[in-house]
This record gives structure tokens, sequence and C-alpha cells, in this order.
């Protein structure tokens, strides 16, 4: 780290540092991004490959369980609507087709493929002894309207000599029976076969790609490990010669002093204007007379006063507020012109007491005052409307020959209003919004809707 105490170290040449390090680091973390991006794709994409592959495999056991069930509802029931739903599958539906064809992926899913395969042809070879068994049921119950397929079902002459009640016996027989459950068995274990077959085929492949994501994941923190390192040490330069000598201004602009010239050759710059126009300021401070600027009567800030403040604070960070006292004519006309001076210095004197030292109060008419709550940029509206509150709670004690009184209150934003000359004016209907709601409260005012 390097300081030249005579004329420090450039904010630029740091900032050009910072962004050469950090596109440098920043493009190799972006290729290896990139680099364990694919590896996690090609990781996915082996998984959902494994779950499309299983879900083929138990899709052929599913459209085959279906079809037995459908088929031995038939035969004890002989609800055709059975026989209906055993050939939409069949022949509509076809999930063991579609199985057959969602393993036939590539030449490493051939071993799988054979397997399903067998048992899909196990399980159609099954299908002409339930035919047979959905053609003695027919022929029992006397179905004229059935699947074409069925008519080329030829009964022995043993079961077609049998009664209707015996041909339903038969049928049943025939998918209920263990020789029927052995085949249904077969078929299972074929579908067993090929998922192992499966997991085997992509376990390989996990490994394989597990393997290259351990490595890209130990380049990428190798690479994140400088990339934080080299981001610290910019940080802490920017900090020496910025951000430090920067918060050491604030602090001695809030103490209302000069700052030190300290820091990068930019800062140093900037804190030499500062203080030459601080200078200034305190010079022209010094020279405004304190009658000129002040109230008389309450010791707030007058309308000259008031002007002077208008146009040098920081309207971003400050609240202004517009205060009229409720019924203030009839204070004066019932109690006389010395008691309303005296509600005008209490009211004074309440708003001394609630708000900071740093606020500015002005009385800017007879009856109307202006407060600034100036550094409240982050000061939530519940915060003021609880000052409001508390004032009017003040100034509703009387004592002193002062009657109790209230005032209505107008709050803006000054980050709100672009035109400084139209403040007054989006203060003093806010204020008048209060007036309406019927005095006694206060009304935020924001861009152009009264809140």
């Amino acid at each position: 780290m390097i300081k030249n105490e005579k004329k420090g170290l450039s904010l630029r040449i740091i900032h050009i540092w910072l962004i050469v390090t950090m596109v440098i680091w920043s493009g190799t973390v972006l290729i290896a991004s990139f680099r364990l991006t694919n590896t996690f794709m090609r990781l996915a994409q082996a998984e959902d490959e494994h779950t499309q592959l299983e879900k083929a495999a138990h899709e052929m056991m599913d459209a085959s369980d279906y079809l037995t069930e459908r088929v031995q509802r038939f035969t004890i029931n002989g609800d055709m609507r059975f026989l209906e739903q055993y050939f939409t599958e069949a022949f509509e539906s076809n999930r063991r087709e579609e199985a057959l064809a969602k393993m036939n992926v590539d030449e490493k899913t051939a071993a799988a493929l054979s397997n399903l395969q067998e048992a899909m042809d196990h399980s159609v070879s099954l299908m002409d002894q339930e035919y047979y068994a959905m053609r003695l049921v027919i022929d029992a119950k006397g179905y004229n309207d059935y699947p074409d397929v069925l008519d080329d079902v030829v009964l022995s002459e043993e079961d077609a000599a049998l009664s209707p009640e015996d041909k339903i016996r038969r049928a049943t027989e025939l998918v209920l029976n263990d020789d029927y459950y052995d085949q249904k068995d077969s078929i299972r274990k074929e579908m067993q076969e090929s998922l192992e077959e499966v997991d085997k085929l992509m376990a390989g492949i996990k490994s394989e790609e597990l393997s290259i994501l351990r490595r890209e994941l130990t380049f990428v923190r190798i690479v994140i490990v400088i990339q934080v390192l080299s981001i610290l040490v910019m940080v802490r330069l920017t900090s020496i010669f910025g951000i430090h000598p920067v918060l050491k201004a604030v602090d001695r602009i809030k103490a209302d002093s000069t700052i030190p010239e300290v820091g990068a050759n930019e800062f140093k710059y900037l804190a030499q204007a500062y203080n030459k126009m601080y200078s200034r300021y305190r010079l022209s401070m010094e020279h405004l007379n304190y009658k000129a600027s002040h109230d008389e009567l309450t010791g707030a800030y007058n309308r000259a006063g008031y002007d002077l403040l208008l146009s040098g604070i920081d309207f971003d960070s400050t609240y202004m507020m517009l205060l009229d006292i409720d019924n203030f004519k009839s204070i004066n006309d019932t109690y006389g012109h010395e008691t309303g001076d005296k509600v005008l210095v209490n009211l004074v004197n309440v708003l001394n007491s609630i708000f900071r030292d740093d606020d500015c109060i002005c009385r800017i008419g007879g009856d109307e005052f202006v407060v600034f709550m100036v550094h409240s940029s982050g000061m939530s509206h519940k915060l003021i409307a609880s000052k409001v509150e508390q004032i009017n709670e003040e100034l509703e004690k009387s004592g002193d020959g002062i009657p109790p009184i209230s005032v209505s209150v107008g709050i803006v934003n000054g980050k709100d209003v672009t035109d400084i000359e139209k403040l007054f004016e989006k203060t003093d209907a806010a204020m008048y919004e209060s007036k309406k709601k019927g005095k006694h409260t206060y009304t935020f005012y924001q861009n152009t809707d009264v809140l």
C-alpha cells in the first residue's frame, strides 16, 4: 500500500485498478460459472432421463395392471363400461407402446429396452387369455355390441357348451387363477430388471458427472477466494483514501466547522473548495443582523429569516411543517391582543421543547408558523405525527392566563417537491386540508395528492 503524503493517491487510479481487477476475475468467474452450469445441466439431464426411464417402466406396469383390473371387473359383473375402458387403454391410450418409445433413447438403454420389450411381449400374449375370458362373458350375457377384435375369438366346444353361469365362472377363473398371476409376476420381474438396468446406467453417468462437478467447484472456490482478496485490497484503498476522509468531513460539517484536507487528490480539492465556501458562509452569517431575521415577540425566525433558510436548506432531507392556530381571531376578540401575544410566545416555546436544536422555527404571519425539520430523510410519518400530537397536547394545557388552543398542520417532504418555489403552496394546501377535516389535526402532502 503506497501513500504519498504530499500528493496523496488518486481515486481515479484506484478506480481503474478496481475495474481492471474486477474485469479479470469476473471474467474468470463467468467462464467457471459457465463450465459449472454445463456440468449441472448435464447432471440434471441425466437425472431427468433417469426419471423418464423409470416413469416409462412404471407406466408399462400401470397400463398392464389397468388392463388386468378392467378385464377382472368385466368378468365379475359383466358391465360393458369396463370392456370399453379396457380397449380404450389397449388401442387408444397406448401407454405401453409409449413407454417403449421413451425407453428407446440410444444404445446405452438397449439392455433396459430389451427387458421392457419382453415385458411388453408377455403382456400382449396375456391379452389373448383376457380376450378369451371376455368372449365367454359376452356369450353368457348375450351382448351384441362389442369390439370387432373379439369376433376372432373362438370358444372351444367344451366352453361353448357351458351354461351362462358356468361361462361366467370359467371367464372369472381365467383372469383370477394362479397361472394368470404367475404370468403377471413374470411381467413385473421383467420390468424390475429393466429398472435395474436403468439404475445401473444412470449411476455410472452421475458418478462421472459428479466427479467433474467436484473439480469445477474446487476451481470456482479458488477463483472466488482470489477475487474476494482482490476486492478487500481495493476496498481498503478506497476506504483509506476516500470513505474515511468523507466520513470525517461529514462529522466536521455536522459540527459546523471546516473539514481536513486529507485523502485522495480529488477529495483534497473538494475539501479546499468547501472550506472556502464555508468561510464565506460564516462571514455572511456574522453579517446577518439577528433582529432582521428573527421575530421580536417570539424569538422565532421571521419572514426574512424564513426566506434565507429557504434558499440554503437541503430539502431532499428536510420536512416542512406549516402550523396555523385554530380560531386565533376569536382568541384575540375574546381575550385581547395581549393574551393573543402570550399564545404565540407559548406556541414557540412548545415547539422549541419538542423539536431538535437543528430544526428551524419561523413565524411567517400573524398566527402562521413554519418548522423546517432538517436531516430528517429517515424519519417516519408516525414519528412526525407523534410530534404534532404532542404539540396539541401541550397547547391544550391552559395556564398563566393562556387559553387552551390547538393547531392545524400541513406537512411536506422536501424531496417530493421538484419546485422549491411551490413548497409553501403545497404545505399550505396540506394545512388547509387539515382545516377541512375539522382542525386540531395534521395532513401529509406528497407529490400532487393529499394523503
